[in-house]
């Protein structure tokens, strides 16, 4: 059940509808053992709230995010602290509440695409 849920999340994130529409494609993932979907929408300075769905599956973890493209699919690569995703052009960091995007195509110094903090519900 979840490897087939996976397998809608990513097909969703991959799929869009224009007019004449490029083939589209289908993966899944082989999940054994503890697999989770994570939904967080972050409050983001100087733009519209992102939500982020996380897929954690070990030794699988991907993150959908957001992008001026549409969305796309982030794998997690090594960090030294916090969570860094990958796709593309594209870091998504995550530490605690807070997250950035960064597009690595404009040097390790340009500020971030997206500044955000993770919002908390209280009721």
């Amino acid at each position: 059940m979840i490897a087939r849920t996976f397998a809608a999340l990513i097909a969703l994130a991959l799929w869009s509808a224009p007019a004449f529409a490029e083939p589209t494609f289908m993966t899944g993932l082989g999940v054994t053992g503890d697999a989770e979907i994570k939904t967080v929408k972050y409050d983001c300075e100087h733009h519209d709230p992102v939500t982020v769905q996380y897929l954690n599956a070990a030794p699988n973890f991907l993150a959908l995010v957001p992008v001026a493209e549409g969305t796309l699919v982030f794998a997690n690569v090594l960090s030294g602290s916090g969570a860094k995703y990958a796709a593309g052009k594209y870091e998504w960091f995550t530490k605690g509440p807070a997250a950035t995007l960064h597009d690595v195509t404009e040097g390790l110094d340009a500020a971030p695409l997206l500044t955000c903090n993770e919002e908390v519900d209280t009721p």
